[in-house]
């Protein structure tokens, strides 16, 4: 099931760039019982939205007893806040609708890649607990996501930018004030969610100290993290499937939403 995000002339969407409607894919796991729900955020550098970062991520979350919803975000020629306000009202959605997807609205997560790893960063370090004032009711719920699992994610735009998600986010000339609010790093608090991130050392495109940035940050707030980092794999892996050693990505990040109470209650 695909849903648009926003409804027919909302003005969120009156954004001259193209016609382009963000919208989220429902995959229900198969067991139809009450479980947590994790959103899907693919990379692509702010400029598209890679494939396999998207349906292959979905059905492995169903195949572990997790419901999932994969994100088409917006992106260039969007600019912020665009991406931001559609991963908000994702996780609106989805907790508007829990009773009626079978989702628990106190476990609904978001998992990103690389430009949409600093997505999902972004929307688990800016959030609200939604505007009681707002006529649309989805507005009115809160966009706090209930954990993070963030895939050699672009974390930092102030100290040492991936320059393609930064120029396509927020175009030439960003001011620093904006890329320091922007750096889910500089903004965590000790209400952050607890996260799952895992990165290659040698990832040539988004370097690993992005991720070694925000544990630190994540850690000095007392917030609980895991994070993996596995000595070699190029960017982009998805599911890593070429590469049995990373790939269990998988494995550790299924213990650690297992832990989260993402699964079905006894």
């Amino acid at each position: 099931m695909i849903l648009e995000l926003w409804p027919a002339g909302h003005a969120e969407l009156a954004d001259p760039a193209d016609e382009f409607v963000p919208t989220l894919t429902h995959y229900p796991a198969a067991h139809g019982e009450l479980a947590g729900a994790v959103i899907v955020a693919p990379g692509g550098g702010y400029r598209m939205r890679a494939e396999h970062e998207g349906e292959p991520i979905a059905r492995w979350l169903n195949s572990i007893g997790i419901h999932a919803f994969v994100l088409d975000y917006r992106v260039a020629p969007h600019r912020h806040p665009n991406p931001l306000r559609d991963a908000q009202r994702a996780i609106r959605i989805v907790r508007s609708r829990a009773e009626e997807w079978k989702v628990r609205p106190d476990r609904i997560g978001i998992l990103g890649f690389s430009a949409g790893g600093h997505l999902a960063a972004t929307a688990g370090t800016i959030y609200d607990d939604g505007d009681t004032t707002s006529d649309d009711p989805i507005e009115r719920v809160s966009c706090r996501p209930d954990a993070m699992v963030l895939c050699y994610a672009v974390i930092n735009l102030a100290d040492f930018p991936h320059q393609g998600s930064l120029l396509n986010l927020l175009g030439d000339n960003s001011s620093m004030k904006l890329r320091a609010e922007l750096s889910p790093d500089l903004q965590v608090t000790s209400d952050t969610p607890p996260t799952f991130l895992w990165h290659t050392a040698d990832d040539a495109a988004v370097d690993v100290s992005n991720s070694l940035r925000l544990a630190e940050a994540l850690s000095a707030h007392g917030v609980a993290f895991a994070l993996h980092v596995y000595p070699h794999g190029r960017h982009g892996l998805g599911m890593a499937s070429e590469l049995p050693d990373v790939s269990t990505w998988t494995q550790l990040a299924d213990g650690f939403l297992t832990d989260l109470g993402f699964k079905i209650q006894a």
